[in-house]
């Protein structure tokens, strides 16, 4: 039979597709992916909509059980569920692998992912560079491998979309090392963590890939009705309360007119978004 890899979209139970929902009511088995991204409802709306029972599947059992979930995927229809589109996470890929190894016919069903949905916030979806990941930082850990791609990006004017992180059942350090199953509570990274964290890496490489003043668009809930995009320096984006999550943030590059139009509508104070704006005229 066959292995259904399906996007969800952004917000609700009702954002799958038609073509996703008649797959997931043909399956035997259907899993909820639940730590790349989250949706705004819990499982139970899922399960009313689908007529099926769903199994929330964590970071463990997708990296480490996958047989579990492709299980008899070769005798009967199962099916794999994404927030956003089947293929925005590196896990989803390696799923996917391991059910062709088994001779298990895979089929993706697409939908909405933050990766085309941030076009939301103005900036044109083919004037973007490299997307980056922003990861929360710790008192021994603060990488910034990001901060060259951001670099790149930038001197070729273009604009930088930046994941930001979620921390979905994950355990300390401490207990890892224990071996202890005691799990943290969840975290999701906020459009004002992310910007802080950009101006540390800033003030402590200094080679100007962006500063303070760097002209950024902040994005909550994006998809769900109560959805907000504020536009604003980094500096500005710092103090503003975007609410509940999931964030995203984009670092704007040079924009076009038409652009700078839009993302001015969404600016915390238009002056300083007109003084700091790189705009071109054509």
């Amino acid at each position: 039979m066959v292995l259904y890899v399906v996007g969800l979209g952004l917000a609700d139970e009702r954002d799958i597709t038609l073509k996703g929902l008649d797959a997931v009511k043909t399956c035997e088995r259907v899993y909820l992916e639940a730590y790349t991204s989250i949706l705004t409802v819990e499982k139970e709306k899922l399960e009313a909509l689908y007529e099926r029972p769903v199994m929330v599947a964590d970071r463990e059992m997708v990296e480490t059980e996958a047989d579990v979930i492709l299980k008899d995927a070769d005798k009967v229809n199962v099916a794999f569920l994404v927030v956003g589109d089947p293929f925005g996470a590196t896990t989803h890929t390696d799923l996917v692998m391991r059910a062709k190894e088994l001779g298990i016919p895979v089929v993706p069903i697409h939908n909405a992912s933050i990766m085309n949905a941030v076009g939301c916030c103005g900036l044109q979806l083919y004037n973007y560079g490299q997307t980056i990941s922003i990861v929360f930082f710790t008192d021994n850990w603060r990488p910034d491998s990001f901060y060259d791609k951001i670099k790149q990006n930038r001197a070729l004017g273009l604009h930088t979309l930046c994941l930001l992180d979620i921390k979905v059942k994950e355990q300390s350090i401490e207990n890892m090392a224990r071996g202890r199953k005691i799990y943290e509570p969840p975290r999701f990274m906020t459009v004002n963590q992310a910007a802080e964290q950009l101006l540390e890496v800033e003030e402590k490489r200094g080679e100007k890939a962006y500063t303070k003043d760097t002209i950024a668009v902040g994005m909550a809930r994006v998809g769900c009705t109560d959805q907000v995009v504020v536009s604003g320096t980094l500096e500005e984006l710092v103090t503003v309360d975007f609410g509940k999550p999931l964030h995203s943030l984009v670092i704007a590059g040079n924009m076009h007119f038409l652009e700078a139009d839009l993302v001015r509508t969404f600016a915390v104070n238009r002056e300083t978004f007109d003084k700091h704006a790189v705009i071109l005229e054509h």
